[in-house]
């Protein structure tokens, strides 16, 4: 989910911009320092839109810059267990997909891909399903859901299924809503 927040930071002004716009210049300094960011509690920082607040500043002796702190208005991203999203499949491998979702490349492990046993045809680098011979390639726009997020200092993890009904490939979707709509026929 993406999140608007506020984040206060200090930040030093370095003497050679003292004549320039201060709330310009602790913005740049603040998307210099805080974009592609992760924290724990929000996440990604994919942007710092606005400075919202600035405190007055402090001069530190044997330092020529000035210390100003700030309030931030920021937008991030951090996915949800139990989140619905859509990305691009990136990469396949033996073992699963990876997806290009926002920010981060969440893993679809091959024992969540679909109701399917899939196996892996390194050939033509795409998963193909014993039964339904249902196929994933690379490029494809796939939808999961988020089963487990993991948030660390320099990595967001998350994995996802599409093992559920409305999930998978944009063609198994399309199968499954004409399915629902010939059970509603009948």
């Amino acid at each position: 989910m993406y999140y608007v927040s506020s984040i206060t930071d200090t930040l030093r002004v370095p003497p050679d911009r003292f004549d320039q716009n201060l709330s310009s210049i602790l913005l740049d300094l603040a998307r210099d320092s805080l974009e592609g960011k992760i924290f724990p509690d929000l996440g990604y920082i994919v942007s710092v839109m606005e400075a919202e607040e600035i405190g007055k500043g402090k001069l530190i002796p044997q330092d020529g810059g000035a210390f100003y702190p700030c309030n931030f208005k920021v937008l991030s991203y951090k996915p949800e267990r139990g989140e619905v999203v859509e990305g691009k499949v990136n990469d396949i491998t033996s073992f699963g997909i990876f997806l290009q979702v926002s920010t981060i490349q969440p893993l679809c492990h091959i024992s969540q891909i679909g109701n399917d046993h899939f196996r892996y045809d390194d050939s033509a680098n795409r998963l193909i399903g014993k039964d339904t011979q249902a196929t994933v390639d690379v490029g494809e726009m796939v939808r999961g859901r988020i089963i487990v997020v993991g948030v660390q200092k320099k990595a967001i993890r998350v994995g996802i299924t599409m093992r559920q009904a409305g999930l998978g490939t944009e063609s198994w979707i399309e199968e499954w809503k004409e399915s629902l709509i010939e059970k509603r026929q009948e």
